[in-house]
């Protein structure tokens, strides 16, 4: 699905995938669950695309749901990987950048039987990615630390386009937008301090890792 010209959102994949596109090739933000990589690499295909044209998959955190499809990408298409210093350790670990809180015995055993099924493959990033970073990509892509959610997230953000990809910092849902929270959040204040962070950077267009894109996005990010 085309969001704007050069930006697609990947379809039916949790976490959502996003598909940049630029005259020296195509860069991926995220990389969905394992399994994902069949139906990136046939979207690909249906713009016209070989896996070779994929040049850059970067990393927004370590989660599975985010992560899943990264080796199987890398190995089709010889993609340089980018994450932050403690995402990428994260994922040479073939764990999560930190524990998980669960409140309930229930909800315990939900994350470790999932933990279980979508353990990623390790993966070794080429490129480490520091706060204030610019990708030679949609006219420069910053990175933005935005910790919270994990604690080596980070968001990119493309001025010239005015387009925000915000991970799992921002949750994007049917009644709004909402920051991070609950047992799958590292820090509650951190968290609440990037969604001010980003909030302050004028996106018109927010996308992301969960829910819908948010068009017309300035006055819509949460009060925290």
């Amino acid at each position: 699905m085309e969001i704007i010209p050069n930006v697609h959102l990947i379809p039916n994949i949790v976490a959502n995938p996003y598909l940049l596109i630029d005259p020296d090739g195509l860069t991926l933000i995220d990389a969905g669950l394992p399994g994902s990589q069949r139906k990136i690499l046939r979207y690909l295909a249906d713009l016209g695309y070989a896996p070779k044209d994929l040049k850059r998959i970067l990393i927004t955190h370590a989660d599975f749901d985010h992560v899943g499809g990264l080796a199987a990408l890398k190995a089709a298409s010889g993609a340089r990987v980018y994450a932050s210093p403690l995402e990428a350790q994260a994922m040479l670990d073939r764990h999560a950048s930190r524990p998980l809180k669960p409140r309930s015995m229930v909800t315990k055993l939900l994350f470790n039987l999932m933990a279980g099924l979508f353990k990623p493959a390790r993966v070794q990033t080429d490129e480490l990615l520091l706060d204030g970073k610019l990708l030679p990509v949609l006219g420069g892509l910053q990175v933005v630390e935005t910790l919270g959610h994990t604690p080596g997230h980070i968001s990119l953000f493309a001025p010239s386009a005015g387009i925000l990809f915000c991970g799992d910092s921002i949750v994007s849902e049917e009644n709004g937008l909402r920051g991070s929270s609950g047992a799958n959040n590292w820090d509650q204040a951190k968290s609440d301090e990037s969604v001010r962070k980003q909030a302050a950077l004028g996106a018109r267009i927010l996308c992301s890792g969960h829910g819908p894109v948010v068009m017309d996005a300035a006055g819509k990010f949460p009060q925290v």
